[in-house]
């Protein structure tokens, strides 16, 4: 998978037919941030510059900007695959957090 990523912010781009340009918004937060460009050189610079502008306009309204991911990740599984991972981190000598990390981190 190809992403566009700027200070640890990635970005969602479509391409727009009817406008004939591509369009981004900033992934994984509420707020609403969005940009456009013509050419993949034009995108970049328009992201970068969409992200520094969210980050200053936060520091002026005294917020923190919306980080993308904590780090934390909640699941749901049957009971059944619940004590087949944690058999597999058992086994591997890991806790589940670290087993299944990796695990994803293989995954992608």
């Amino acid at each position: 998978m190809n992403t566009m990523t700027y200070k640890g912010y990635a970005a969602r781009i479509e391409y727009s037919d009817e406008d004939e340009c591509f369009i981004g918004h900033i992934a994984g937060i509420q707020d609403v941030v969005g940009f456009h460009g013509d050419s993949v050189a034009e995108l970049r610079a328009a992201f970068e510059e969409a992200v520094d502008d969210y980050l200053e306009t936060c520091e002026k309204l005294n917020r923190s900007p919306q980080k993308p991911y904590s780090g934390n990740l909640m699941l749901r599984m049957t009971p059944e695959l619940h004590a087949a991972i944690a058999t597999a981190a058992e086994v591997s000598g890991k806790s589940i957090n670290q087993w299944a990390a990796e695990t994803f981190a293989k995954a992608v």
